[in-house]
């Protein structure tokens, strides 16, 4: 092989190389990283009980309230994840208890990924249900659920 050639050959292979080497290292490294998805952000221990999805005008998902329990804690907790990270906007996730309380634990402000998690024994409150909320910029849901 001339030079020419050989020096050709060399930076294609080099070239191919790093492109795959690029395209490895731009994958998803695995589920953990999954936009919008739980990923135990309340901590250990705490399975999902509930969710409520947030819609925007169009009724796409933009986000979503999980609601989460701990029998080791005793607690339940309540967590906002954007369906879509992106640039910072205003966030807010609620969890309360009716009818006693009137006083949610809340967590909110200008976030990129998710807002929460917030905490909540509602076994000392003489509670029947839970209330959630979840707003992202404009949009909001909130449902009274998990009833004893």
């Amino acid at each position: 092989m001339k030079p020419t050639r050989r020096t050709a050959a060399t930076a294609a292979a080099l070239a191919t190389l790093a492109l795959g080497g690029t395209l490895a290292t731009t994958a998803p490294a695995s589920a953990a990283t999954t936009a919008g998805a739980y990923n135990g952000r309340c901590g250990a221990g705490y399975d999902v009980q509930d969710r409520t999805e947030i819609h925007d005008s169009a009724r796409k998902v933009i986000g979503t309230v999980y609601v989460t329990y701990s029998r080791e804690t005793g607690q339940h907790c309540a967590v906002l994840v954007r369906s879509n990270p992106g640039t910072r906007t205003f966030m807010e996730v609620t969890l309360d208890t009716d009818p006693t309380s009137g006083k949610p634990e809340r967590d909110y402000g200008s976030f990129s990924t998710y807002a929460g998690p917030v905490y909540l024994d509602a076994s000392k409150s003489g509670a029947q249900c839970l209330e959630w909320s979840g707003t992202i910029d404009i949009y909001y849901d909130s449902v009274r659920g998990l009833c004893s």
